[in-house]
């Protein structure tokens, strides 16, 4: 290797650690003033609700963690209803990838092909407890052959979830797709 290009690598280096260097204070930077700052946050938006209905439509699973996500934000709204007095129904749709959510631990265990028992039955039960409506599609029950009793206790059953889904938002339900 030449002389030159020996040089020109060196200062390419040189350049992209000082490059480096300059990110890396400019980051110390941010957490000192993050530090520094006032950590109180203000709202210029207040939203305020006196009712809401909404609708979950849950026909896949994103996860936070081993929680689905819209498990997961159907306790928190509940939970925001009943601490800011929330008229309003929370309704979720369980069809398409998400509809074994729904079952039973031997239903479960069969689909899944574990031994496990339905893990999401307790979350389910909660939602349940808390005035959420879960309601499984007809359709997705058919093709995969499971009939009510395969299902968790309190769990209704809608005749095809696009439709119910159609259906909700005519009436003025606010959809959620997680």
């Amino acid at each position: 290797m030449s002389k030159k290009n020996r040089i020109k690598i060196f200062f390419s280096l040189l350049i992209l650690f000082i490059m480096t260097a300059g990110l890396n204070q400019f980051a110390f930077a941010g957490e000192y003033l993050a530090t520094k700052s006032d950590t109180s946050i203000h709202i210029d938006i207040p939203v305020v609700l006196k009712k809401a209905n909404v609708v979950f439509n849950m026909d896949h699973l994103a996860f936070a963690g081993d929680v689905p996500v819209g498990i997961k934000y159907m306790h928190l709204l509940a939970n925001r209803y009943k601490e800011m007095d929330i008229k309003g129904q929370i309704i979720g749709i369980f069809h398409g990838d998400a509809a074994y959510v729904t079952l039973n631990d031997e239903a479960y265990n069969a689909y899944r092909n574990v031994r496990t028992g339905n893990p999401y039955k307790t979350l389910i039960a909660e939602l349940i407890g808390q005035g959420v409506q879960i309601e499984e599609c007809a359709v997705s029950m058919k093709s995969h052959r499971w009939v009510n009793q395969n299902l968790l206790p309190g769990v209704k059953v809608n005749t095809g979830a696009v439709a119910r889904l159609i259906q909700l938002i005519q009436e003025g339900y606010v959809q959620i797709q997680p």
